[in-house]
């Protein structure tokens, strides 16, 4: 594990999540930015020695100035799961701003869901796309996919990662997790070789937590390189069958680095 510093960008970060990563790098010395839309309501939330960066998501000119020198971007935001919110905030946020990167290489850690690969499920679906679109970029990333937040006892932190995406009922039984260990992966997964192109499910268990994510990460099976989908996820998406605005997307995507 390296402890050089890094400037790292946080999309969503005065969410319940991304305030916590925020925090979280901050603690290990990383020098952090934030992307808002409201400075008051930042300050108001943030730690003083956070940059604040004024932009928009869903406005690709606004971003140029967030990833500008960024060495990492950690995504926490999220909107529901309406269809069409996921497509065009969660979907769209990572293709902006990954466009808004022009190719210049930054590591990712991206936080989605568990169940993001679960059938009939048309938010879900735009997630996965998402990951697709990190997974394509050429950049070095972590997926995480978290499950139900809070939903923990005191006695459950002991993390837990999984692969494959298995457990898909939409309850609770899928898997539970604190807000402040998602912050803790995430954070850890940008300075961490062991985690490099692994997608995982975060939950816990009863027990203590680990002073050390490394064992953790290094039990994961690698995403095959060139691969779109997580190592063990079931291939039920074809590239070929995707709508066209991804595969527009991906086309664009794969222009950046040729």
């Amino acid at each position: 594990m390296t402890d050089s510093p890094l400037t790292v960008l946080v999309v969503g970060a005065t969410g319940s999540i991304g305030r916590l990563v925020v925090a979280e790098a901050l603690r290990r010395g990383h020098r952090v930015r934030a992307l808002v839309r409201d400075t008051a309501r930042a300050e108001s939330i943030l730690a003083a020695s956070t940059e604040l960066v004024v932009g928009d998501l869903t406005r690709p000119a606004t971003l140029g100035a967030a990833v500008e020198g960024a060495d990492a971007i950690v995504f926490t935001h999220g909107s529901g799961t309406r269809e069409t919110d996921v497509r065009d905030i969660d979907y769209a946020g990572v293709v902006n701003t990954l466009a808004a990167a022009a190719g210049r290489p930054v590591r990712i850690a991206l936080m989605t869901a568990v169940g993001t690969t679960r059938p009939g499920a048309p938010y879900a679906a735009w997630k996965r796309r998402g990951e697709r679109l990190v997974r394509a970029s050429g950049n070095r990333y972590t997926i995480v996919r978290p499950g139900w937040f809070d939903y923990n006892s005191a006695a459950q932190r002991a993390i837990v990662f999984r692969q494959g995406d298995t457990a898909q009922s939409g309850t609770p039984a899928d898997g539970v997790i604190a807000r402040d260990e998602i912050a803790r992966v995430l954070v850890d997964s940008l300075t961490n070789p062991a985690a490099d192109r692994r997608t995982l499910e975060l939950v816990a268990t009863d027990g203590p937590e680990l002073d050390d994510l490394t064992p953790l990460f290094a039990a994961l099976t690698p995403d095959a390189p060139g691969a779109l989908d997580g190592a063990l996820d079931a291939a039920t998406a074809p590239p070929a069958a995707e709508p066209q605005r991804f595969r527009d997307d991906l086309a664009a995507l794969g222009a950046l680095h040729t």
